[in-house]
């Protein structure tokens, strides 16, 4: 990683506010479609573990962890394929994820789009999409601006 200067969420948040907002804005939305939480906390987690961004990967841990996810869907997310613990509709999601996240010459392939639409309706497919696309486009700020992740303190240290 580059040495360069750092500035804190709260910086950006101060000196970008509008965007903070649109992008806090598409998250509610997200979250107001009624897709799982759980299952959107997961996809943002895999998606920060793709892009690097620590600062979104302990802030997505910490709010799976508050939503009761199991640590063992947490610890294994990186090799979710071969887990064997996530459902078809968890496996479509991170597939869809990772896809949109590694955008390569095949973009979004229609063979994992049609996966995701066996497990999503077509609006639930929708604001899925839209989490992936937030996600990243948070983790490319995060990383470009270097965030510093907010590590919760062990409990004896509190």
């Amino acid at each position: 990683m580059s040495t360069g200067a750092r500035v804190s969420y709260e910086e950006f948040a101060a000196k970008a506010p509008a965007v903070r907002a649109a992008l806090t804005a598409l998250g509610a939305a997200v979250d107001a479609s009624g897709l799982d939480k759980a299952l959107t906390e997961l996809l943002k987690i895999r998606a920060s573990q793709i892009n690097g961004c620590a600062f979104c990967i302990q802030y997505h841990l910490t709010l799976a962890r508050k939503l009761g996810v199991p640590q063992t869907k947490i610890d294994l997310l990186p090799a979710w394929r071969e887990a064997g613990l996530y459902s078809p509709r968890e496996m479509a999601a991170l597939a869809w994820t990772e896809t949109l996240t590694v955008m390569n010459a095949e973009c979004a392939p229609d063979a994992v789009y049609a996966q995701v639409l066996e497990h999503f309706t077509a609006d639930e497919a929708v604001f899925l999409t839209a989490a992936i696309g937030a996600i990243n486009q948070w983790n490319r700020i995060a990383v470009a601006l270097r965030f510093q992740p907010v590590v919760p303190k062990p409990a004896a240290a509190r």
